[in-house]
């Protein structure tokens, strides 16, 4: 792994974009190709950005189409992510003391 310069090629940076994509460990991409991690950061940054980004969209992109066809699992996923929703729950306690009525309110987090 040490003592020769690496090179990318074509061949190299496709596989390392493939690998990438699908979700392989920069580590195990790093060893197929006999180098260090820093030397695959070094030479391959735009194939591990464009191979996560491309995976990260087609999945979304599939789970975007699943709730379009009425998956109610993917719907709330993809609201909750990428609408901002959220379940709250609402705890309230009410009581008195000497006639005066006292509300506490706390949403839970």
């Amino acid at each position: 792994m040490q003592g020769i310069e690496h090179i990318p090629d074509d061949n190299t940076r496709l596989l390392v974009k493939t690998l990438a994509a699908v979700g392989t460990r920069y580590v195990d991409i790093a060893h197929k190709l006999n180098i260090t991690d820093d030397t695959l950061r070094k030479h391959y940054k735009q194939e591990l950005e464009e191979g996560r980004i491309d995976a990260n969209s087609q999945v979304a992109g599939t789970l975007f189409q699943k709730a379009k066809q009425g998956n109610i699992t993917a719907a709330i996923f993809w609201l909750k992510t990428r609408a901002g929703w959220k379940e709250t729950q609402i705890t309230e306690l009410v009581g008195g003391v000497d006639g005066i009525e006292v509300t506490f309110k706390k949403p839970n987090e």
